[in-house]
């Protein structure tokens, strides 16, 4: 399985801007170089949101294209110049007639704006998540197809309330507690909205919920009382291809010239949009140690010149611009065993950002300060999962991990700030 997912500014008419801080990301190549050469020798758990009244609104309710199966030719292949840009000069001054356009993408330095935040794609809302989770554990599952939904163990579910599932069953029982805790965690860190709605389900070929396809259960090889996960199932999604200046410029073996805030402040919105998100999301690919989303293509550059410019692993584009972090089973758990591995790609790829959501930022300030992230996991794991208990949580050695990861995204967020 390991070798698989290896596989797998200048003044002008904007206001004077300085040039970004660069941070390590030089190293990352050279480090790609070496590794070329190598390879050739507290409080109360929080009660879950009431699920309203009715099915909930349809805003995510679009067949998955090619693209979503990995096929080329989705995400039309974009190269944005800009998430390192950061602006020495604070925020910018705005003119009482100046238009929206005009405002800086960024705040105080390392904040995204205000304006620009207001402009991602809301994802998958609280209230409708917590619907979509209550109807689909009461639910029976109707039928079980192959195909769709990954690996061949993997399941696409019809259920009785006629809503459909990915239901994955983990080769190892540590990839499905890696898939819930990082759906937790997202929760924790105030991003869950970027991840389709997931609860867990017990495997039992006898009970109600599974009675309709216990003849399909018998041919799929899952053993009986296996923990599986249920992920809400997202139509129309499209491959995204990764952005400079992790994009195709890293992928061509072009040396990255420092990228200036008046470069960012040029970017169209909807390139700025996907900027957004890709920030939190690659904060939270290193707090989880995810390898298999951009790490893995960028460990696939020594023999894969061109990795950069195909889709990126685990990550779709939904209709509206929203992009849905999918397959997090790597996380935590698989992640943290391989950290020695994959952290010389993690490390350089945290380093590329500089400009982050405030409201990410203050979660990690204050898991920092309370030295309380594996607590607050904790407790809204087994508040929202009534199955956590099946599965486990952290071991205490991976709980400090997770706090390190969190006290090291920390100190980067600040280096940021002073520069």
């Amino acid at each position: 399985g390991r070798m698989k997912r290896a596989r797998r500014a200048a003044a002008g008419s904007l206001p004077v801007l300085g040039l970004l801080l660069l941070g390590a990301l030089p190293g990352l190549w050279t480090l790609l170089l070496r590794r070329e050469a190598a390879a050739q020798r507290g409080p109360e758990p929080e009660p879950e949101p009431r699920p309203p009244a009715g099915p909930p609104p349809g805003r995510w309710g679009w067949a998955r294209s090619p693209a979503a199966r990995g096929e080329p030719g989705g995400g039309g292949q974009k190269t944005f110049r800009a998430l390192l840009a950061v602006p020495a000069a604070g925020r910018e001054e705005r003119g009482g007639g100046s238009p929206p356009a005009a405002a800086s993408p960024v705040e105080r330095g390392i904040f995204w704006s205000r304006e620009l935040e207001e402009q991602v794609p809301p994802g998958f809302a609280a209230e409708e998540a917590a619907a979509w989770l209550s109807a689909a554990r009461a639910a029976r599952v109707a039928s079980l197809e192959r195909g769709g939904c990954g690996r061949s163990s993997n399941r696409l579910a019809r259920l009785s309330d006629g809503s459909r599932a990915c239901v994955r069953y983990g080769i190892n029982p540590e990839q499905i507690q890696g898939e819930a805790l990082s759906y937790h965690l997202a929760g924790v860190l105030g991003m869950q909205e970027r991840l389709p709605p997931m609860a867990l389900a017990l495997v039992e070929a006898r009970g109600r919920q599974w009675e309709p396809v216990r003849e399909e259960l018998r041919g799929s090889h899952w053993a009986e009382g296996a923990v599986v996960s249920l992920t809400r199932w997202v139509d129309n999604l499209t491959a995204v291809v990764a952005p400079a200046p992790w994009g195709a410029e890293a992928g061509a073996g072009r040396r990255l010239q420092p990228l200036s805030a008046g470069e960012l402040g040029g970017l169209p919105p909807s390139q700025l949009v996907e900027l957004v998100q890709w920030s939190d999301l690659i904060l939270f690919d290193y707090l989880t140690a995810n390898f298999d989303r951009l790490v893995s293509n960028l460990f696939s550059l020594q023999w894969d010149p061109r990795v950069m410019r195909r889709a990126t692993s685990n990550l779709l584009r939904a209709p509206d611009g929203g992009l849905v972090f999918m397959d997090n089973e790597a996380g935590l758990v698989h992640g943290y065993r391989l950290l020695a591995m994959w952290d010389p790609y993690n490390e350089p790829l945290l380093r590329s950002v500089c400009v982050f959501r405030e409201g990410t930022a203050r979660r990690v300030a204050e898991l920092h300060r309370r030295r309380s992230a594996a607590a607050e996991l904790r407790r809204r794991y087994r508040a929202r999962e009534p199955l956590w208990a099946r599965l486990g949580f952290l071991s205490e050695r991976q709980a400090e991990l997770l706090q390190a990861r969190v006290d090291f995204v920390h100190r980067h967020i600040a280096h940021c700030r002073a520069q």
